[in-house]
């Protein structure tokens, strides 16, 4: 039987399949990407495929530390806007 990879989602700490959450990227360019494929190079950050769950990662700058970069406004709203694409 295969193992399938656990993530912990950094915006409510639970624990989840690795397919069930949404991974943010920053590339080895310095820019900031969701990947669904979770196959992009650099550093990434698994969080909930929900508004709320990124909201608390950005409040509690948990997303800025698990990046190890400050994270600009610009991008910040270019992510919320990716994750309400993906609530619908």
């Amino acid at each position: 039987m295969k193992k399938i990879p656990q993530r912990t989602c950094i915006g409510c700490g639970m624990k989840k399949d690795k397919k069930e959450l949404v991974r943010i990227v920053r590339t080895p360019e310095g820019t900031l990407q969701m990947d669904l494929t979770g196959r992009m190079n650099g550093r990434g950050a698994y969080v909930c495929r929900d508004t709320a769950c990124l909201d608390k990662a950005l409040k509690r700058k948990a997303l800025q530390r698990s990046l190890k970069e400050e994270i600009s406004e610009d991008v910040i709203l270019k992510l919320k806007e990716e994750f309400k694409q993906l609530d619908q």
